[in-house]
């Protein structure tokens, strides 16, 4: 598989794998989103919410829309883990569509990356989705330990690439249109 395919393959995933932790997020009892637990960050909400941040921080890097790390230091974080959801989905579909518009030829292509004080630093687009890519599972991965703690169990998250796990996707994967 050529890198291209590899990361609008990882963008689906993102999609699929995001939809797989809202969906037990949004089963949990009343207090289990924001009640403080033990991790990075101090509850599910305050994880999902600095993915979405993150998120859109590097969306409007690759997508070059000038907002730079306002998009960071702006965000105001959700409350609600529906609403969270919502935005995050869209958030994803965004990053499937900006996948799916690179060539070949976009992957070494340099974008600014605006790191404050430290200057503006071009970074590939290829670097910049396999940051992006690890940064969600690294911290999609805390969330999944912290549902273990939750009256909800974690979902699998690894059943997305392989042709011998599409029975256990099928259903979602054309639910989400991937």
């Amino acid at each position: 598989m050529d890198i291209l395919t590899h990361n609008r393959r990882m963008a689906r995933n993102n999609r699929w794998s995001n939809d797989r932790i809202y969906r037990a997020v949004l089963a949990l009892q009343p207090g289990e989103f924001e009640v403080a637990r033990t991790s990075f960050f101090p509850s599910i909400k305050e994880t999902l919410n600095h993915i979405l941040a993150v998120d859109l921080l590097y969306l409007g890097f690759l997508e070059e829309s000038g907002v730079g790390a306002a998009a960071y230091d702006d965000f105001a974080g959700y409350h609600d883990p529906a609403k969270l959801a919502e935005a995050h989905a869209a958030a994803d579909w965004r990053l499937i569509a900006f996948c799916d518009r690179l060539s070949q030829d976009d992957l070494e292509r340099r974008v600014v990356t605006d790191r404050r004080e430290n200057g503006m630093i071009p970074e590939r687009i290829d670097d910049l989705l396999a940051h992006l890519f690890l940064h969600e599972i690294h911290h999609r991965g805390q969330v999944h330990a912290m549902l273990s703690g939750t009256t909800v169990a974690p979902p699998q998250l690894d059943e997305f690439l392989l042709d011998y796990d599409l029975h256990l996707r099928r259903e979602e994967v054309e639910r989400l249109g991937l």
